[in-house]
Order: structure tokens, then sequence, then C-alpha cells
């Protein structure tokens, strides 16, 4: 029975889970544990509570208004309202979180990654409300949060550091006179730095001072603090963590290592473990100094220790310490065959670790893919939307999908842009990358752009599959990356027969009789076999295709001269995807389609298309247009910032109506046509879906 609790103007659902909790007290693994709330959302929050339902243990979810249906909240046992959308009145709350957690009866709260997983007076308020932190102590998230405190540890505690200067001289003749006792390059960063933000690189004196001061000031917008080090750079480094764990009782463990070199602005694309090229004594080295790193703040949890490391002489130093879970913790587990949310529970709890070094062995090879909701093309610009149309590969026990979002979710404009985590696992790093992209094939997504065709791009380029990988691979493979896309024949056939099969299908559901080619109305005829003209266009580029049906299925498809001939049927897949199956020239090709608001989109095992038509000759069928009147609409998601006009004003074509702000950017939102604004329909601070109308226009007469 649904129980509905209203508090702190929030609610509440309670399911009973009774059984499951008393079986897990029963067999004795978790006392102090029986409901943990998870102080996070989307994919993360899915993942923990995943493994604690796997443990008996009760689940509450904490949301914002923007994440009131999504797929945490459905899969959490209660869950609770803390605030609107943005992040610093909702999931940065930490009073609200603590005060969820007491009404709800939970004895842990596990952060996630990113919000509030590494913030020390978090864990401390945990510490002081009586709940379980499910993290390190805060003094080690404190310790290992300021770099240059950390590296004065490190060094300490024996763990190499790379050359450079930590102190409280933050002069501007300092820190110069600092740099060139290093030698350029160097690096600079911010002390309380994450996420490539307060990061630059100096190569020569000249450049020092210019790019310290680019540094402080991003530092000062996102932590408040432009204190920073100073470092040696080290050319085509390669970025290895080790993923480390430690009890109660004083025992650690490495479980190996991760190689996330392969990154866009300093945050990663693409993670793998082992990482490739080491040898084993180099693997028990860097292993062994992420323990001695651990050791040295007490720790307890999982914990990432990041190292720089050279490309070619495999010397390693210290960069950082991640004092909770990555979000590429899942190819760690693929290697050991682990559950880390498990054991983050259990030493949570107060259990020893359930393995010790010796038992723990490096087994086949795993990858991760983070999916975004980006461009990558226009430099990985992170976009917004609905998720019309999402398929994943089936789970199973070499593939992982770990996702927060469904099909007909949104990809809101407040929160972080990845869609989900694709990992898979094979017996050797070869094997593992041709299943990877094999798996990104048959993950398809309509509705915005993603980065799937360039990390399925990335998985069929040559130095990565040597695993010749550093952290400038991509600005260095630019060009292979991104290769120019070329339509051939044998594509512009099947695009066409699709659209073609695809529009059939809907006159006949929307019309509920066979479709009769004689009566369409977007082409004509010519003779006894009648040729037909269809428009397409691809990248804004027109495509007028000529066709003739020879009998049923099987069609003439000429372009500018090119002939091809194919005969094509729409197949169904069991869970309901639609396949193009045709033959042309002898060869049989299945692709996966799509038709949304008269886009085509052909799924192929190496990338994929849009192809678009003018309106289809279904969508006026029974009189229903594509709109609610002409007018103006917004670009993608966003916030309304400003109105500039009002209800009866008269425009020009091109004049400002709204200005909107999407991810951080402005956007200007201008009059398509010259007439009366009829009706304003949003105001400002208002929150607009992608291709939502924001005013409703009359044309003009002239």
């Amino acid at each position: 029975m649904l129980t509905l609790l209203k508090y702190i103007g929030g609610r509440v659902w309670n399911r009973p889970s009774d059984f499951v909790k008393l079986r897990w007290h029963h067999c004795g693994q978790v006392e102090k544990i029986s409901k943990v709330l998870i102080a996070n959302r989307g994919e993360i929050a899915c993942r923990v509570m995943k493994t604690a339902k796997k443990m008996g243990i009760q689940t509450v979810a904490v949301y914002s208004d923007a994440d009131a249906d999504s797929m945490h909240v459905d899969m959490a046992d209660e869950a609770v309202r803390i605030g609107v959308a943005a992040s610093g009145e909702s999931y940065l709350r930490q009073d609200r979180i603590i005060e969820a957690a007491k009404r709800c009866g939970a004895q842990a709260i596990h952060p996630g990654y990113g919000f509030l997983s590494e913030n020390a007076e978090f864990a401390e308020l945990c510490h002081d409300s009586g709940i379980i932190f499910v993290g390190p102590p805060p003094s080690a998230i404190r310790d290992m949060g300021i770099k240059s405190t950390s590296k004065s540890i490190m060094s300490a505690a024996g763990v190499p550091v790379i050359e450079g200067y930590h102190g409280d001289d933050q002069s501007d003749s300092n820190l110069l006179s600092e740099a060139e006792k290093i030698g350029f390059p160097v690096m600079i960063k911010a002390v309380r730095g994450g996420g490539g933000k307060g990061m630059r690189i100096a190569q020569t004196k000249e450049d020092f001072l210019p790019q310290l001061e680019s540094a402080r000031r991003e530092a000062q917008k996102a932590f408040g603090d432009q204190v920073m080090l100073v470092e040696k750079f080290v050319s085509e480094p390669r970025h290895v963590e080790v993923q480390v764990f430690g009890d109660k009782h004083g025992n650690y463990v490495y479980l190996f290592e991760r190689d996330c070199s392969v990154q866009r602005r300093h945050q990663k694309v693409i993670e793998e473990a082992p990482a490739p090229g080491l040898t084993w004594e180099e693997r028990k080295s860097i292993g062994e100094a992420a323990v001695k790193a651990a050791r040295a703040v007490n720790y307890v949890g999982a914990g990432t220790v990041e190292f720089v490391l050279g490309a070619k002489d495999h010397k390693f130093y210290f960069m950082e310490m991640n004092t909770r879970l990555q979000v590429e913790h899942p190819v760690s587990e693929m290697i050991t065959g682990t559950d880390l949310v498990q054991w983050q529970l259990q030493v949570a709890a107060g259990e020893p670790l359930p393995v010790t070094q010796e038992q723990l062995q490096v087994n086949g090879h795993s990858l991760e893919a983070r999916i975004y909701a980006e461009e990558p093309g226009a430099d990985f610009m992170p976009g917004a939307g609905p998720l019309i149309r999402m398929t994943t590969p089936p789970a199973r026990p070499d593939v992982r999908v770990e996702t927060g979002v469904r099909q007909g979710d949104e990809v809101s404009v407040h929160y972080d842009p990845m869609i989900a985590k694709l990992v898979v696992w094979a017996e050797n790093r070869q094997a593992a990358i041709i299943k990877l992209k094999e798996q990104l094939s048959q993950f398809n997504v309509v509705g915005l752009n993603t980065n799937i065709d360039f990390l399925m791009s990335l998985c069929s380029h040559k130095e990565f599959l040597a695993g010749n990988v550093h952290t400038n691979f991509i600005p260095e493979h630019q060009a292979t990356l991104f290769p120019e896309r070329s339509l051939t024949s044998s594509l512009i056939a099947q695009a066409t027969v699709a659209a073609l099969l695809t529009e059939r299908a809907q006159l006949q559901y929307l019309r509920n009789d066979p479709y009769d080619p004689f009566s369409a109305t977007d082409s004509f005829r010519l003779g006894h076999n009648p040729t037909w003209e269809k428009e397409l266009s691809y990248l804004d580029k027109p495509l007028k295709v000529k066709w003739t049906e020879r009998s049923n299925g099987v069609f003439t498809v000429d372009l500018d001269g090119q002939t091809v001939e194919i005969s094509g049927v729409l197949v169904k897949s069991p869970n309901g995807e639609t396949f193009l199956k045709s033959h042309i020239n002898g060869k049989m090709n299945k692709c996966r389609v799509e038709r949304v608001d008269g886009e085509i989109y052909i799924f192929t095992k190496e990338c994929s298309y849009c192809f678009k038509e003018p309106e289809p000759s279904y969508a006026n069928v029974g009189g229903a247009g594509l709109g609610a009147g002409g007018g103006a609409v917004a670009p993608m998601p966003g916030v309304i910032e400003k109105v500039l006009v009002k209800d009866g004003d008269v425009v020009e074509a091109g004049a400002p109506l709204v200005v909107m702000i999407a991810m951080k950017m402005e956007y200007v939102i201008r009059s398509p046509k010259a007439g009366k604004i009829e009706r304003v329909l949003y105001a400002a601070g208002d929150n607009v879906k992608k291709n939502a109308p924001v005013v409703k226009m009359e044309e003009s007469q002239e």
C-alpha cells in the first residue's frame, strides 16, 4: 500500500519491502544499514539503488522539480522533493537532504559522485546528525581536496610527485620565478580545481602571466578561490588512475588501474582497464603507490588516485585523489568481478574488506564509453532536449548500460548532459574494442545530438587500436577522428526507400486503409511504370531523387544519373524496433530506421545519418496541421531571460522577440516573418522546451 507523507513542502512515497529487508538482516552481513538515502540523481543514483536492492536495503531518492518523473525517483522505495530545478536550491542543500534522511529513517547517505560527494562539511554534518556517510572521513576529503596540501602529504609518504611550486607566496613575480626554476613548459593549476577548470599551460615565459591571469579568473568563478600551483608539464602525458579501497580496520587493496587519457576539454570520453602497454611490474608499482597515498590520509571506502604517466618512459607522478566513487568505476568491476557499491555499503557499516590483495586478479579487458548529449563537431558543445527515441543494446554479463533516463525523458539544461555509460568486457583489448563499437551501433538516439558517431570513429582509429593514447589524442588526430562523410548511391537508395515505406506505414495507420500510390500527392506518374520524384536533404544539401517501383518492394532509384536497383521491406524486431531489410546488387543490407517529424534516421554499423524531407502527405490527414499557428519557436530547451515584445505589437521579419538562456549561453529568438504579435506565450523566468512556440503571430497581409 502506498503511504503519502508530506513535509517541508515535499512528499515521500513509501513502498513496502519488508521481505527483502528481513532476508538481508537474517544473512547477518549488514546490521547497521537497512535504508540508504542517495543524495544524487540520474545514472549514479540508479546504479546505487540496483546494488542496494540486491542487498535488501531500502532506498530513498531525493529529487528537484525537474526530476519529479525521473527514472531514479521511480526506482526508489521512497522519494523526497528537496527543491526547485537549480542544483543550488535542491541537490546542494545539505540541510534538506539531512532532514529527508531523518524523516525517512535512513541510517546512511550515499553521495554518489558530483554535488556533495567530496564536500567535507557535508560528511561532518552527516556524522554530527548520527547518519553514516558512505565515503571517507572528512579529514581525508579535506586533505585531498586542496592540491597543494595533498601533494605535500604524498611527497612525505614517498609517492612520486611532479616537480613544482605549491607554496603560499602567490605574487605574480614569485610564481613566474618558480616557473623559470622548473623550466617551461609548465602547468598552472587551481589548488581547488577539478574538471579542467582553472588549468592552463604556459609554453614560454612570455605566455606565463596571461595564462596565470586567465586561470585565476576561471578558478574564482568555479571554486571561489584563485590560489594556484605551478608544475612541470609532462609532454604527451597519459592519465592513469588506480582504484583503491580501505576499511575501518586498516586494510587496503588496489583494484588495478584505468587509463582515462582520451579527453576533451580535460574531461574524460572513454576509459579502459587495465591500462594498455603496462608491464606487470609497472602495474604493481603504481598500485602500491596508490595504496601508500590512501594510507597517508587514513582513507576509508572507495577512492581513486590519479597519476600522470609518461607515454614513453612510463614514469608516473601523483596528480590528485578523488575521494569518491568515479564515473568510470564499472571497468574496474568488470575486470575484477566485484561490486564496488556493495563494498562501499559494507565498509561504511563497519565490515572488513571481503578480499585481500593476493586474491584480486585482472581478468580480461573492459572499456567504458560515456554517451553525452553534445555536438562533437562543434567543439563538443553540450546539448539538451527530449529523448524522442532511445534504443540501447540489451544488457548481459559482458555488456552494461548504465543510465538514469528512458525514452521520452529529457536531458535537462540544469544538469550534466551525460545520457548513459556503455561498458563492455572481453578477453583482450582488441576484442573489447570491437565489441564496444558493435554495441555503440545499437545505441540509437533521436531527438538531440550525441557523441555516439564520434565514439564509433574513435574505436576504428588505428592509433587508438594500437594503444597509443595520451591526453592530447583528440586534438592531435582531429582530422581523422572527424572524417567528412560522403553519401554513397547505395545509402541514398536506402534512405529513399526507408522514407517511402515509413510514409506508407504512417498513411495506413492514419487512414486505416492500404496505400494507393496513384492517389498520393507528393509525386507524379509517367507511363505504365510510373516514375516519381522524392525530395530529401542531408546536412542542408538538397537531394532530388527519381524512383520507379517495378513491383511491390522492388525499386529503381536514380540520383544524377546513378541508378541503383533495390528491393526493400520494413521488418519489426521483437522489441518493436523498425529495420529496413534491403538487397542492392545482390548484397543484403540491414539498418535500423526511424521517422520523426519529417526526418528519416538511418543507423548503420559505422555511424548514423539524418535525412530530411518536405512535409509528408500524411501530416494533413484529417485536417491536422503540424503546429498551432504561426510564430517563433525555441531552438533548444532553456529559460526565458527577457521578453522584448508584447501582445499587439507589429514587427518586421528578423526583429528580436525573446532572449533565452540555454546551457549557460544566450540566444535571441527573432521573428521568422513580418506580422502582428497575437500572443506572447512565456514570461521571463519560464522554462521552455525545444521547438515550443514562444509567441503566436498573425502574418502580415502585404
